[in-house]
């Protein structure tokens, strides 16, 4: 267990989830030092700052003295290049969980995704604590996630003095961090619904995020946890509250335009990512509420947030359009990208070639 009032590091100070999870601790009387952890100087009163990259291994030097390492400097953009991203993510963690052990810190806590548990049609709702993670091992963002989940595993075996306590996140609105494959679901012209899908949508707002991962930074849950507003909206409520039309496709339609957008690098996510928005992954949230902790966020409120953060903004497939791309496809932009795909297959194909 932490030491009473804890020295804290945060990783990934210095900006998004990182600066709000860190700007909490600051603040809290039960912490006794924060030490902040980023490339660049942030803004936290009273934080001590280390400089540096997670993936250097000098980093169990300035982790001396630390009680608790929460780890957030991850690269969760859909616009990156995945291997890059995906080295900076696993390397990363991997360097953050080796050094903690070297500098002898007791706990670690590190930030994934409810996306590992992956999305099926037989899942639980909700789904436990300890559900099997049967997301796709992919090149994608949930890939580097489930790497970061297998460290997480091992690492207590090997140096049975350090715990990790890893936390998983429904869908994040509240704030550019949360940028993500599902929340550019809802920048399309229409909401596209997948035949034969059941969702249910969950969110978790940053600022509730933040709250869990300070109970995590204090102790007060340990091991696997995962964190969302309560409960769930169908895809009914979601569409009465978007006001979003839908527009439904066969499932062979809509995962084979999809796998070839992305084969062909138009659009960043893979098929397989399709398959969150078809199919049910909401989780309890049952550790932290055992542990006092509750949601300031219901779905609808965050759901709101949601749609207020994509105003004005056009996505097909997950993939960014400018105000002429999404201008010229106009209301019909959903069936132009999914159904019209070949002309844009045939036009990527002719510019390789160097027609």
């Amino acid at each position: 267990m932490p030491r009473v009032r804890p020295v804290v590091a945060v990783t990934g100070a210095a900006a998004g989830l990182g600066h709000r999870v860190a700007s909490l601790l600051a603040t809290n009387d039960q912490v006794k030092r924060l030490i902040a952890i980023d490339e660049r100087r942030g803004e936290i009163p009273g934080a001590q700052w280390r400089i540096m990259d997670v993936r250097d291994p000098a980093l169990a030097g300035r982790l001396e003295g630390v009680d608790v390492v929460v780890h957030l400097a991850l690269d969760m953009s859909l616009d990156s290049e995945p291997r890059a991203r995906g080295a900076r993510n696993v390397r990363g963690t991997q360097t953050v969980l080796t050094a903690a052990a070297a500098a002898r810190v007791p706990r670690v806590v590190l930030c994934t995704s409810a996306m590992v548990y992956g999305a099926l049609p037989d899942n639980a709702v909700p789904l436990a604590e300890d559900a099997p993670l049967r997301a796709t091992a992919d090149a994608s963002l949930v890939g580097d996630l489930l790497e970061i989940e297998e460290l997480a595993e091992r690492t207590p075996r090997a140096h049975p003095h350090v715990k990790v306590t890893v936390v998983r996140p429904a869908t994040l609105v509240g704030g550019p961090e949360a940028d993500s494959v599902m929340t550019r679901h809802f920048e399309a012209p229409r909401l596209l619904v997948v035949s034969g899908g059941q969702p249910r949508w969950q969110f978790c707002h940053l600022d509730d995020l933040a709250s869990a991962l300070e109970f995590a930074a204090l102790g007060r849950v340990e091991g696997v946890v995962t964190v969302g507003s309560e409960g769930w909206l169908e895809q009914e409520e979601i569409e009465e509250l978007s006001g979003m039309r839908r527009m439904e496709l066969p499932a062979s339609l809509a995962l084979g335009t999809a796998e070839r957008l992305h084969r062909l690098g138009i659009t960043p996510a893979p098929a397989g990512d399709l398959a969150y928005t078809m199919h049910g992954w909401v989780v309890s949230s049952e550790r932290l509420r055992v542990a006092g902790w509750r949601p300031a966020w219901t779905n609808e409120a965050a759901f709101a947030v949601l749609l207020e953060d994509v105003d004005g903004r056009h996505a097909l497939v997950a993939r960014r359009l400018g105000r002429k791309d999404a201008t010229t496809l106009g209301a019909a932009g959903a069936t132009v990208a999914l159904v019209g795909t070949a002309a844009i297959v045939r036009k990527v194909r002719r510019r390789r070639r160097g027609f």
